[in-house]
C-alpha cells in the first residue's frame, strides 16, 4: 500500500459493514433489465469524507432498465476494485449508491471509475484534487459537470438552480411552523419525541423522561399528575448511573408495556460510549425511574465518539415488516419473527449520530438481541427516526448539520430499507438544532394533513417544541 493510500480516511463504520453486503440505496426495479446503451449509466455523485465516505452513486439517464451486475468500480489504482453484485439493476432515472470502502478508499486527490464486467471497458469516470465538501455531485443529474453540493446519495443531486436534479423536495405539508410549548419550560437538551395518542413522550439528554399532555391550544405541557411535573430522572438497572436519554418509543402495547429510551452513554462516565436501549415501567408515582431491562449494544456496533452514538429509536411491528417482504440481514432470508421467541412483536431501529446509519434490532425479552438490518440514510448524521404506520415508512431526521433535512425509507424490492424521498425542512422553520421529530396518527388527519412536532435541543428563543403539518 502506498503512503498516499495509507493516509486515506477510514471511519469506524468499516467495522460494522465488513461482515454484511455492501450497502446500496436508491431506486430499483424488480423487472428484468432490458438491453440499453452502457453510456446511459453515469457516475453521478462521489463522497470522500464524513460518515458516508467512500461512496459512489450511479444514475441511469436512459429510458430502459440497465443490468449492472458484475460491473466494476475502481479508484485511481488498477489493483483495487469493487464488483457490483449479481442481480443489480438501475431503473430508468434510478439512483443507486455503493459503499466501496471495504475494497478501497477515496482520497483527497483521486478518481472514481466505472467499467463493464470485462474490467477494461471504461464507461465513465470522475477525477478530483480535493476532498468532497461534502459531496461531488453531477449537475444536472447524469449529464452535467461535477460541483460541490450536499450529500444526496440515492436521490436527485442538490443542484440548486442549475437544472436537472433539484435536491431535496419541498416539505410535504404546510409551510408555517409555530411554537408548541410555553416559554422556558424545558431549557436545553430536549431530544427524542414519540406521540402516543394524547401523550407526547420526550427524552432529555440530562437523564430525564417527560410525559407531556395537550395544553388546549395545539401544544404540549408537562403532566402534573403522578410525579411528572418536572420530568422523571432515569437510572440504569439497579438504580445507578445517569442515562443520556436521546430517543424514546413504545411498542404496540403502548406505554403500559414500557417506555423504551435510547442512550448513548452514562452521564456519570461521559467519556465512554454505552449504546443502550432501556425499558422503563412508567406506571408509578416516584420521581425517578429505574430501567427494568437494558440491551447494551455497544460491542455489536462500530465505535463512535461518546457523544456521537444513539440519538434515536423507533419500533416497527413484525406484521408491517413481513408484509413488506423485509429481509433479515443476519440470515439472508425473509424475516421470520417466530425464530426469535418473545421480543415485543417488532423490531427496534436505532439511529447513530456519528455514522448516519440506522440499525434494526430484535430485542428479546430475555435480554438477548440480534441485529437484522444496517441501513445508510445518506445523511451526515441521524438525530431522530420515526415509524409512520399510516404510510409504512421510516423517517430519518438530521438537525442543522444537514440543514434540517428529512428522509423517508421504505422496504424495496430487495427486502431492505432504502431512501425513497428527501425533503427540506418547512420554509417557515429556521435551521434549528432539532433532535426530535414525531408524527400524529392517522386519526388526527384533517383536510389532508396531520400535525407533526420537532424538539429543539438549543431551546431557541426559549422554546423547545414546535409544530407543523405533513400530508396524510
Amino acid at each position: 500500500m502506498t503512503v498516499s493510500r495509507a493516509r486515506r480516511r477510514r471511519r469506524d463504520l468499516t467495522l460494522a459493514l465488513a461482515a454484511v453486503p455492501a450497502l446500496v440505496l436508491g431506486v430499483v426495479t424488480a423487472a428484468p433489465a432490458q438491453a440499453a446503451p452502457a453510456d446511459d449509466v453515469r457516475i453521478n455523485e462521489v463522497v470522500t469524507t464524513g460518515s458516508v465516505e467512500d461512496s459512489i452513486e450511479l444514475y441511469n439517464k436512459g429510458t430502459s432498465a440497465v443490468d449492472v451486475s458484475g460491473w466494476i468500480l475502481k479508484d485511481d489504482d488498477n489493483g483495487s476494485k469493487y464488483t457490483i453484485a449479481a442481480g443489480t439493476t438501475l431503473a430508468p432515472g434510478g439512483f443507486r449508491a455503493f459503499d466501496v470502502h471495504g475494497k478501497f478508499g477515496l482520497g483527497s486527490s483521486d478518481k472514481a471509475r466505472l467499467y463493464l464486467p470485462d474490467g477494461s471497458t471504461l464507461v465513465d469516470s470522475h477525477t478530483w484534487t480535493g476532498h468532497s465538501a461534502p459531496s461531488w455531485s453531477r449537475c444536472p443529474d447524469g449529464t452535467g459537470a461535477f460541483k460541490a453540493a450536499a450529500v444526496t446519495l440515492g436521490a436527485a443531486n442538490s443542484c440548486g438552480g442549475t437544472g436537472g436534479g433539484t435536491g431535496p423536495a419541498a416539505w410535504p405539508g404546510g409551510s408555517p411552523v409555530a411554537t408548541a410549548d410555553a416559554p422556558n419550560v424545558f431549557g436545553g437538551d430536549l431530544s427524542g419525541l414519540h406521540q402516543e395518542g394524547n401523550v407526547l413522550w420526550a427524552a432529555q439528554n440530562s437523564g430525564k423522561l417527560w410525559r407531556l399532555v395537550r395544553d388546549g391550544s395545539g401544544g404540549w405541557t408537562p403532566d402534573t399528575a403522578n410525579g411528572w411535573a418536572s420530568g422523571k430522572t432515569l437510572r440504569f438497572p439497579g438504580g445507578s448511573g445517569a442515562p443520556d436519554g436521546e430517543g424514546v418509543t413504545v411498542t404496540g402495547a403502548g406505554s403500559a408495556g414500557g417506555v423504551f429510551v435510547a442512550s448513548e452513554r452514562n452521564g456519570d462516565a461521559s467519556g465512554t460510549s454505552r449504546l443502550s436501549v432501556l425499558r422503563y415501567d412508567v406506571s408509578g408515582t416516584g420521581s425517578a425511574l429505574t430501567a427494568t431491562r437494558e440491551w447494551n449494544l455497544t460491542a455489536d456496533l462500530p465505535p463512535t465518539g461518546s457523544n456521537a452514538g444513539f440519538e434515536a429509536v423507533t419500533w416497527v411491528p413484525d406484521t408491517a415488516l413481513t408484509g413488506a417482504g423485509f429481509k433479515d440481514a443476519s440470515t439472508g432470508a425473509p424475516y421470520d419473527p417466530a425464530g426469535y421467541g418473545a421480543h415485543g412483536g417488532g423490531v427496534f431501529f436505532v439511529g447513530v449520530e456519528g455514522t448516519g446509519a440506522l440499525h434494526g434490532y430484535v430485542l428479546q425479552d430475555s435480554g438477548a438481541f440480534t441485529r437484522v438490518a444496517t441501513v445508510s440514510t445518506g445523511m451526515a448524521g441521524v438525530m431522530e427516526v420515526q415509524w409512520e404506520a399510516q404510510a409504512s415508512r421510516l423517517w430519518a431526521v438530521c438537525d442543522d448539520t444537514c440543514g434540517g433535512q428529512h428522509r423517508t425509507l421504505k422496504v424495496d424490492a430487495s427486502g431492505a430499507f432504502a431512501v425513497n424521498a428527501v425533503y427540506a425542512r418547512p420554509t417557515g422553520m429556521a435551521d434549528l438544532n432539532n433532535e426530535g421529530f414525531s408524527l400524529a396518527g392517522a386519526d388526527e388527519c384533517a383536510a389532508g394533513t396531520k400535525p407533526v412536532y420537532w424538539s429543539d435541543d438549543s431551546n431557541t428563543g426559549g422554546h423547545a417544541l414546535r409544530r407543523g403539518t405533513v400530508s396524510c
